[in-house]
Parts: C-alpha cells; structure tokens; sequence
C-alpha cells in the first residue's frame, strides 16, 4: 500500500517504520530526520484536514494514519474520508473521548464501564468540594488537551487547588490505586482488536517522582498481569464504550488507548485516548508480529471480521526516552546530539526520533556539514528486543549510553525489578 502517516513524533516514527518494513510505500507528513531515513516527507499543516486530504489525493495514498490527537480533536480525519480515502483516526465527534474529560466520564457512566468517581469544576467552590469529596491523593485533570501533562496527582491540596484553578474545567476524581497499564484497541466502529499490554512511567525522576511527562519510557509484555488482560478489558470496557458511541451517532474508528489502573477490584479505567500512546506504543509495535498495515486497513473500512486478531513474538521490548535540558517545565533546543547512528545501527536496537531537527553547519571547508539537534522536550527513545524484560532492558540501556547531548534526562529504571510498581507510589 501507499501509506500516508500524519506527525512528527515518536509514534509517527515507530509507526512508520513498522509499516515501512512491512513493504509498504510509506510517506509522513511532516515527519521527523528519523522517518526520513526510509520513507519520503512532505511538508503540511497537521491542523488542515483538507491539505492532508489533498496531499493524500496528489500522492495516490491508500491509507491515511493520523498520529497525534490535536488533529483528531479538530476534525482531521472527516475531511479525509470526506475526501474517499481511508484514514485511520476517529472523527471530531469521536474524538471527544480524549477532547473532553467530562464527555468521556459521561461516556463511562452511561455504558457502564468501571472507572474511578468524578466530578466536573469550573468554580474554585466546586473544585474544593470535589477534592474534599474525595481526600487525598487528589487527582486533578484538565478537561481538555493538555499533551499527556493536563493531570496533577498530589497530597498537597493547595497544589491541586492551583492546578484547578489554572484550567477552565477540570475533571476531579477518586484516586484509583493499584499499577497503571497501557491498552491499545484497534476499532473500527462496531469491533476491536486488543494489541499486547503494556506499561508507562510518567515521571520524569527515578521512583516516580517529579513532574508528568508525556513518558520517560516503557515495556511490553507484563508477565505480573493477568494473562487475560486484554480480552477482559475488550469485554467490559471496549465494547460498551462502542456501543454507547454508536449509540450517539459517533462511531468510533481508529485506536481507542485504555489507561488502566489494576485494582484489588479489577482493572478500572483511568484515562481514555483517542490515539496510540507514545512511548507506550512503541515495545508493543516491535513485538508485533502480523501485519500492522492490513490491521489499520481493516479498522479504517470497517472490515475488522476480515483480519485475524495480532500476532505478538516471544521475548520482550524496552523503550527509554532521552529528554532535553529542562523538560518537562521547559525544553532546550539547538543542543547537538551524538551517537543516535551508533545506537541505531546495533541490532535489535531501534532509535525512534521524538523531537529533532536537522541544521546545516556547512562551511566551505566542510561544505555538507550537518548536525542532529534536540528540538522539544522528549528528543529520542532508544527501543531494544530481546529474550525477555532483563535483556531488552540490558540493550535499550547499553545503546542509550552511547548518546549524548547537553542537558540529556533520562530514567535509570524502565522496567527495572519491582515490575508492575505504582508509578508515583512516592505520593502514599
């Protein structure tokens, strides 16, 4: 197929490359110097459905695959199946589920789905009952989009008090204790297909600590699970929740992320996401083993019954990400990185590009001189497979040592024993 990606990050790489080595002719628009090593990038406003529709239409593409929510949320993917062309991504409607807090919480109640108790504020009164309602550890969401780092959870009240009150609405809620997991539901408006598990770390400190991220690294599979994660959350998350959405003239189509919390009384949703998670997505990609392009194809036509579900390789994959100077309050930017080819060319090891940019420090004695800098906040993630947790830990770690760059953050314990901690457990 002509495959369209639509992005610049970590996920829009991790994607592309998945399809690329699948065979399929893959182009992203705008993409990162990481995509460009394989497949072809074309220049486009990712906020313009029908620029995206025209570049798709120009290109002959077969299938769109829009990435980040921003685009989702504001309508993208209904100006190009407009447009005839398939598309991977749910609609403006659809995408509430990840646009609004509220919605989704309304979506959960209404379909039945176990998550934790909330309540809506837009008054710092509300917001102070609703915290007082629930106690501490308060959790304090930012109804709208907030690039993975619109959530406060903390025992200082005056701390979620102050995050409340820099929101228009927030959605306050119980909090859910028990290790948090990544579940990702190819849908296709009726059905789904659960890909592997697998779990996050947020924080941008060793232990949990320190401020939300967008996510310092990851790793798939869970062996501490249930083994029938995945079909029971389908059952009793999934499936309602499309139901309820066909019910409300909003059938959802693209990938449904299921953040969960495993509770003593079984696992709750934390979040809903209307698009994969990065780095999350990222171990689970590198483990799978059918054809990922045939399995968006499907979802995108409303074909899921012509697939069979996904096939995932033995053995494990780890991911640790490489943060700029600064990050997650701030960036730095210009700083230059070395070693990413190095790391990139051992096997089993794949440098997957989140923010960088190429500059061109040509001078007539060097005169195609260039340089691979840091461009926003999570700058790489290092991805490695192996046997299992320990070795793909081992690589991701030894191919991450050999990248440098002023000010580079990085968590020293991605998947590291304990397995399946509490993330911010620092906090009880």
């Amino acid at each position: 197929m002509k495959i369209l990606v639509v992005g610049t990050g970590g996920r829009e790489h991790a994607l592309a490359l998945k399809l690329s080595q699948e065979g399929n002719e893959v182009y992203a628009a705008p993409g990162n110097p990481g995509i460009a090593e394989f497949a072809t990038l074309r220049d486009v406003d990712i906020m313009s459905g029908p620029a995206i529709a025209s570049l798709a239409s120009e290109l002959g593409i077969d299938l769109v695959v829009v990435g980040p929510e921003a685009p989702l949320v504001a309508g993208v993917a209904d100006a190009v199946r407009d447009s005839g062309i398939a598309v991977f991504g749910p609609s403006q409607a659809a995408a509430q589920l990840e646009g609004s807090k509220a919605f989704s919480k309304d979506v959960m109640a209404v379909a039945g789905v176990p998550t934790a108790g909330s309540r809506v504020a837009t008054t710092p009164e509300e917001a102070a009952a609703a915290l007082d309602e629930f106690g501490a550890p308060y959790v304090v969401k930012d109804d709208a989009l907030a690039a993975g780092k619109g959530v406060v959870v903390t025992r200082d009240r005056a701390e979620a008090l102050a995050h409340a009150a820099a929101c228009e609405r927030v959605v306050i809620e119980e909090f859910l204790d028990g290790p948090e997991v990544s579940l990702f539901a190819i849908c296709d408006g009726t059905r789904a297909h659960a890909l592997q598990p697998a779990q996050d770390f947020k924080r941008i400190f060793d232990g949990g600590k320190g401020g939300n991220t967008g996510g310092m690294g990851a790793y798939s599979p869970l062996p501490w699970a249930q083994p029938d994660l995945a079909s029971v959350v389908l059952e009793t998350v999934v499936e309602p929740t499309l139901a309820e959405m066909e019910k409300r003239g909003a059938p959802f189509v693209g990938c449904l992320y299921v953040g969960l919390s495993l509770t003593a009384k079984g696992p709750k949703v934390i979040e809903f996401n209307c698009r994969f998670g990065d780095p999350d997505i990222q171990p689970v990609l590198a483990l799978l083993e059918s054809s990922l392009g045939e399995l968006l194809l499907a979802a995108a036509t409303g074909s899921l019954d012509t697939v069979e579900a996904p096939s995932f390789s033995d053995g494990a994959s780890v991911t640790v990400v490489l943060a700029s100077a600064g990050y997650p309050e701030s960036s730095s930017k210009g700083d230059v990185i070395t070693g990413a080819g190095n790391a990139n060319s051992i096997n089993d090891v794949d440098v997957i590009h989140a923010g960088t940019a190429i500059i061109d420090a040509s001078t007539p004695e060097e005169p195609a001189h260039r340089h691979l800098v840091t461009a926003g906040g999570r700058v790489l993630a290092v991805r490695a497979k192996g046997y299992d947790i320990d070795d793909a830990r081992s690589r991701a770690y030894a191919a991450a040592d050999l990248i440098s760059f002023d000010g580079l953050q990085r968590r020293s314990d991605i998947a590291a024993e304990p397995l399946g901690v509490v993330e911010g457990a620092s906090l009880l």
